[in-house]
């Protein structure tokens, strides 16, 4: 099974360049399963029903989340009843949502997704670690690929959490940090990792964000109105090989493409 996460959506350029791109791309490439982020898809912040729906129609499979799921408050009324949008698992008992999906791939496999935060420089959820001992057995045995993307921001948060899930996990794809970071890798357990497959959005940007606030605030400490950039997006993320008869990743390659420049207006 071939599956590819696309990293963080950043705003409308980075939703637009998504569906102008993916289903030619999913086509060429013969994917049988595509996962984005879409936690800043709502202007950098948060997820509506009205863009979760733009890029169901992309031909993107399942949309996770992180720390921003709820910026745009309309979420909480919808997102229990759409199963293809996950919101992180850990948050505690009663939170509205699913943190767990199980779908079926173009061909049959049986996929399990699940979205996770840290805890290092986070707001504070139940432990991801324990969260994944005691549901990890369950899933294996509902899928032929199990997937984590795991929203933080520690760089040794997301090794060591990849670390304690090698050999239980398909893949354990960073997110959060916006950054794509070059160390793909197949562990020996045979789960793929990368600590952050990157962004998706403006390149002349802070992270996706328009320059001048982000520089403000840090020079004066005063809080500034963030906006998502313009220009140029790339498109960033990870295709995972997967055999379905163990479970375990063969091969991981990091994606990082320029959209086409008129898709990339901001919001």
């Amino acid at each position: 099974m071939k599956l590819l996460f696309i990293g963080d959506l950043v705003g409308r350029p980075g939703r637009r360049a998504v569906a102008a791109w993916l289903p030619a791309f999913r086509a060429a490439q013969g994917l049988d399963f595509a996962i984005a982020n879409g936690e800043n898809a709502a202007a950098g912040f948060g997820i509506t029903h009205a863009i979760c729906d733009e890029l169901l129609a992309a031909e993107v499979d399942c949309i996770t989340t992180g720390n921003h799921v709820w910026a745009q408050k309309e979420a909480e009324r919808w997102i229990g009843n759409e199963p293809r949008v996950l919101r992180p698992a850990n948050f505690p008992t009663g939170v509205p949502g699913n943190g767990v999906g199980l779908y079926r791939a173009e061909g049959g496999a049986r996929v399990a997704v699940a979205n996770l935060c840290g805890r290092v420089f986070m707001p504070s959820l139940d432990c991801p670690f324990a969260w994944v001992d005691r549901e990890l057995e369950g899933l294996r045995q509902q899928s032929d690929a199990l997937i984590i993307d795991f929203h933080a921001e520690a760089t040794s948060e997301k090794q060591a959490f990849a670390r304690h899930v090698d050999g239980r996990v398909s893949a354990v794809i960073g997110t959060h940090t916006h950054v794509q970071t070059a160390d793909e890798q197949v562990l020996p357990g045979g789960t793929a990792y990368i600590t952050d497959c990157g962004m998706t959005g403006p390149v002349n940007s802070i992270i996706g964000t328009a320059i001048e606030p982000i520089l403000a605030r840090f020079r004066t400490q005063m809080p500034k109105r963030f906006t998502v950039a313009s220009g140029p997006v790339d498109i960033c993320g990870v295709i995972v090989q997967i055999d379905e008869r163990t479970g375990q990743a063969t091969s991981i390659t990091r994606v990082n493409e320029r959209a086409d420049e008129s898709e990339t207006e901001p919001d």
